[in-house]
């Protein structure tokens, strides 16, 4: 059984910072690759940000390039998200999720089999 739970969301500043984290049980959490989502409301899910089983590689989407970064602690079976440089357009619940075996960095939702409950995450100007 694999279940994901996000935390470190909240109420942030335009300009500030927030650190989203992602705790997964199950095993062999070391072999995925596990990405982060986020939906704002009358939105689709979209990519954020993903980071290899190992931790060597990663890819961002666009809006986030230069300000967010990811990274993992296999040891604690932990993904984290560091959002740097605040923007209200960040606000909206964001997901991590552990990828299907073999997807690489992949962006598409789809190529995700294990999703957590998400965590708001609000911005104000």
């Amino acid at each position: 059984q694999v279940q994901l739970v996000e935390s470190g969301g909240g109420l942030g500043q335009a300009g500030g910072s927030l650190r989203l984290s992602c705790r997964a049980s199950g095993r062999a959490f070391d072999t995925y690759t596990v990405g982060w989502f986020r939906q704002a409301p009358g939105s689709e899910r979209e990519f954020v940000a993903a980071i290899l089983s190992t931790g060597g590689s990663t890819r961002y989407a666009d809006s986030a390039k230069g300000r967010f970064t990811i990274s993992r602690d296999n040891a604690k079976n932990t993904v984290s998200l560091q959002m740097n440089s605040l923007k209200p357009e960040d606000t909206a619940v964001y997901y991590c999720a552990r990828a299907r075996y073999g997807m690489g960095l992949s962006p598409d939702p789809t190529a995700y089999a294990y999703w957590g409950q998400g965590t708001q995450v609000t911005v104000s100007s």
